[in-house]
């Protein structure tokens, strides 16, 4: 799972940065609201941590802006603005949690946990299409029962693609999803991977919709 960790406290983002990849989770820290705005609008994250008090652009601007774009991670707020009033804007302006600072670890990680499952429904955000379940979670894969091992970049290109079942997903989508785990991408680098996918899961999984894009096809892998 990716998180987006918007922290100017030096100290608090390399502790928590170090907390949350000991949990396994990706992370990209963000030092000021002008980086956070950039960072999710040329890439996709499951979980933002945002401050409020931020240089260049204030948390509740960056929030406002991102929901505004229909946005759709979970949001939780991590502020030492503690006061009600404080709390109540930050949910009106379309977070979904607030964790006053100082706070404890282990909360923090636990209200990560209820809030992908709060996204994801029952079923924890799992994906499921034509006999392959793909845990965003644990960044595990399965076709048919049986594990399937994928690179980080395979896994992110599956993932894009199981979260719109029913929809074309543009290479210029794709190529987000690659952004910072392929630092070597070239002009074919979602041709390369498309194929590698197709190999292992059928060739009629992934369907080209020429001059926009791919989708997941409705037919069962072969």
């Amino acid at each position: 799972m990716k998180i987006l960790l918007v922290e100017d406290d030096v100290m608090i983002g390399e502790s928590l940065e170090e907390g949350l990849r000991a949990e396994d989770y990706r992370v990209t820290w963000v030092r000021d609201g002008q980086a956070a705005a950039l960072a999710l609008a040329r890439d996709h994250y499951d979980v933002i941590l945002l401050d409020l008090g931020l240089p260049k652009r204030s948390g509740l601007d960056v929030l406002r802006e991102y929901r505004r774009a229909e946005g759709a991670a979970q949001v939780l707020i991590l502020s030492a603005r503690d006061r009600i009033a404080d709390r109540v804007q930050g949910l009106d302006e379309g977070a979904d949690d607030y964790l006053p600072k100082p706070f404890d670890f282990e909360e923090l990680c636990a209200r990560i946990r209820a809030l992908t499952r709060r996204r994801g429904g029952r079923n924890d955000g799992l994906l499921s299409h034509q006999g392959v379940l793909l845990d965003p979670r644990s960044r595990k894969v399965t076709l048919a029962g049986e594990p399937l091992e994928l690179t980080m970049s395979q896994f992110e290109m599956l993932r894009a693609l199981m979260e719109n079942p029913g929809a074309v997903v543009s290479r210029a989508r794709l190529e987000q999803r690659l952004y910072g785990i392929d630092d070597q991408a070239e002009s074919n680098t979602i041709d390369v991977f498309i194929h590698q996918l197709r190999r292992k899961l059928g060739s009629q999984f992934i369907r080209n919709v020429r001059g926009f894009g791919y989708s997941l096809s409705a037919d069962t892998p072969t």
